[in-house]
């Protein structure tokens, strides 16, 4: 169990370029979601993960055809305003604040891609409103980040240690915290010009908002409740930045089928190289899986 908060850790703590056609930012609260809307077509919701900033998906977006991209920014990560008051479970207000403005803006089953974090809100808001979303693209995320070196473990089990881990995070001195942030940087990206901004994002991030919402993807156990998902879903996952924790391809593979066991038609593909980052370490594979699965789910 350490070293999954270890590997948590480095993902969470550690982190976290106009296309054509019409961009404008939808009217929020401080404090709430903010979302950019860039382009004209099907609408596609882009939801960053921990500490990110919603320009980790840019690039992505103006690689897509014929997508209206919903660049989101969770509260309180890279620079946004946090939540107030931070909400007592991170997870399920995420996942109600992005299902709202679904329903808001009027969006029609929009396809929806999320990352690390953002992959678990991803599952959660088509657990929660099966019928409201289309196509599914989770970036190197799992239904239980607890369950990955012990699949036995349960939502119950892990309380005690992921309390401890928040109240170690909230603890610490900003030195420490920060040191022990950027450590654990590097093995999250392959390119090297992105770490000054990871190390931005991260400086930029409530540390609060950071330490709640890690505790609540540790918490959180979605592996069974993905059975009720409707939405064809594609996995991308990362294997080479978990090399250091004796991580290979063919385990890492075991582990998302695992993971993902419950739901139904759940396509899985990893890829060769990139680390956690794959928009921004292996975008070519990234952008050609993403388009041929949206357009194979019009």
């Amino acid at each position: 169990m350490k070293t999954l908060l270890a590997r948590l850790a480095m993902i969470g703590v550690a982190m976290t370029l106009g296309a054509g056609g019409p961009v404008h930012a939808a009217a929020t609260p401080s404090g709430a979601l903010q979302v950019e809307v860039v382009g004209t077509g099907r609408p596609l919701l882009m939801i960053p993960g921990l500490n990110s900033s919603a320009e980790v998906w840019r690039q992505t977006c103006l690689a897509l055809k014929d997508v209206q991209c919903h660049l989101v920014q969770l509260p309180g990560f890279a620079g946004a305003a946090p939540a107030d008051p931070l909400p007592d479970d991170f997870l399920p207000a995420m996942r109600d604040q992005l299902l709202a403005y679904v329903h808001e803006q009027k969006l029609d089953h929009p396809a929806v891609i999320g990352h690390s974090l953002g992959g678990v809100v991803t599952l959660d808001m088509a657990v929660q409103e099966p019928d409201a979303l289309g196509p599914l693209v989770i970036v190197d995320a799992v239904p239980f980040y607890a369950g990955m070196q012990n699949p036995q473990a349960t939502a119950q089990s892990v309380r005690t240690l992921a309390g401890q881990m928040r109240a170690s995070m909230l603890a610490a001195d900003a030195a420490s915290y920060q040191a022990q942030a950027e450590a654990g940087l590097a093995p999250l990206t392959n390119v090297a010009e992105r770490l000054p901004e990871l190390k931005r994002w991260g400086r930029d991030s409530d540390r609060a908002t950071t330490a709640a919402a890690m505790y609540s993807m540790l918490v959180h156990d979605l592996r069974q409740a993905v059975s009720g998902i409707r939405s064809p879903t594609l996995v991308l996952g990362a294997w080479a930045s978990y090399q250091s924790f004796g991580a290979t391809e063919a385990s890492a593979r075991t582990i998302f089928q695992t993971q993902y066991a419950a739901l139904p038609g759940v396509r899985i593909e990893l890829s060769a190289d990139g680390h956690h980052f794959l928009m921004w370490d292996d975008p070519h594979w990234l952008q050609t899986q993403v388009q041929a699965f949206l357009d194979s789910h019009r």
